[in-house]
């Protein structure tokens, strides 16, 4: 039992009462916060909520960070990546709900352009809200400081647009797979951005089955025993694997953990430096390894149930942008510096097909004699569902 959990049930000294009683206080304030599930007693809920502050840990998951998010033994957090897509992101809303289960979902700016009501959608259930970039591109690895601005930006910028209380946008941020850099790195923190990895995949992104995809995320959560989940709300293998992953934590005693900014009026929840720590090997090898990439075979691929292509193209930014809520940061973010795992391959998370021409630009290629055979449409359009 940890010092600050004997002062809650003890009889200490007056000054160690007093400190005490703070921590109890914030353990309380945490445990109020927890979700729970009236009328669905089965229901695996969601145990905890922990209060971080991005800007004393500005980078997290063990993938690739020294640091990660300070969980106990047996405790999940859910992220979902790449959405709003309606036909998609409603059926994990339902399954979440069903089970009273928090996530984090990870926006894309044009997403939320054409799904506004989809993330309106994630707040009316409670769930925490990134941001994801604005276009998707694989690419932030080798992005200069003047190309990942416009990026991050307009993809804060769409996904407050659409929310009523822009105070529900968290300033939690993903790169677009995982591919980390300098310069979206160093631009997050100047935003006060707390950047998040990941500790284990379930590759839900690939051509597998949904059966799969949930013994993937088992079998990698039982290596580690606790951490961060990626995943993504824009595939049906995805709505497949959820309910089995979620009956295998309850039978397994695993415990959701919801992850929440820290406030004027919220303050974080009270942890030790170590807390946060990923515990390498003595010889600083990192944790985990990416994932080699199999053949994939995108013949019998859905296509998307909204958005057509033509609407993704350069977006502006709406005529009245709302700042985000977050405080921005006065001095430099306290980074901890160790070995870490390098941005993984450029196609990790691409398919592995040409991108196509839109119809307008094939018709003017045909013309020129320059235009290549086209597949067909259904994989055309799920070919650029990357991760």
């Amino acid at each position: 039992m940890r010092d600050r959990e004997r002062a809650c049930i003890g009889r200490p000294s007056w000054p160690a009462l007093v400190l005490g009683a703070v921590a109890c206080l914030g353990a309380s304030l945490s445990s109020a916060w927890a979700v729970e599930c009236p009328g669905h007693p089965d229901a695996l809920g969601t145990s905890r909520v922990l209060v971080v502050d991005p800007r004393e840990h500005p980078r997290i998951g063990a993938m690739q960070y020294k640091e990660t998010l300070p969980l106990r033994n047996h405790e999940v957090v859910l992220t979902f990546d790449d959405g709003p897509l309606p036909k998609y992101s409603n059926q994990v809303l339902q399954i979440l709900a069903d089970q009273c289960v928090k996530a984090t979902f990870f926006t894309i700016g044009r997403q939320a352009k054409a799904d506004p009501d989809g993330v309106r959608k994630l707040a009316a259930a409670g769930h925490t809200i990134g941001t994801h970039s604005q276009n998707h591109p694989l690419s932030f690895n080798r992005m200069t400081p003047d190309q990942v601005k416009p990026e991050v930006d307009q993809g804060i910028a769409w996904t407050t647009a659409a929310l009523t209380d822009p105070a529900q946008l968290t300033p939690f941020f993903r790169v677009p797979g995982l591919l980390r850099g300098d310069a979206v790195e160093e631009y997050a923190a100047s935003l006060g951005l707390q950047v998040w990895s990941a500790d284990f995949l379930a590759d839900d992104w690939r051509n597998v089955s949904g059966a799969k995809v949930a013994e993937l995320a088992i079998q990698r959560l039982e290596a580690r025993g606790k951490g961060i989940l990626l995943l993504h709300d824009i595939h049906a293998r995805t709505v497949a694997a959820l309910p089995k992953i979620l009956a295998a934590l309850k039978t397994r005693g695993y415990r959701i953990v919801h992850v929440v900014p820290a406030t004027p009026d919220r303050p974080a929840t009270p942890t030790e430096p170590e807390d946060w720590l990923v515990h390498r090997p003595p010889d600083e090898t990192p944790v985990a390894q990416w994932p080699a990439i199999p053949a994939t075979d995108l013949s019998g691929a859905s296509t998307r149930a909204s958005a057509e292509l033509d609407d993704f193209g350069v977006l502006g930014l709406p005529a009245v942008v709302r700042k985000p809520a977050w405080p921005r940061l006065l001095g430099p973010a306290r980074v901890a510096k160790a070995p870490a795992l390098p941005a993984p391959a450029a196609n990790l998370f691409a398919w592995p097909l040409p991108m196509p021409l839109s119809p307008q630009r094939h018709h003017v290629a045909k013309a020129e004699g320059t235009a290549t055979k086209q597949p067909p449409r259904g994989v055309r359009i799920a070919s650029l569902r990357r991760r």
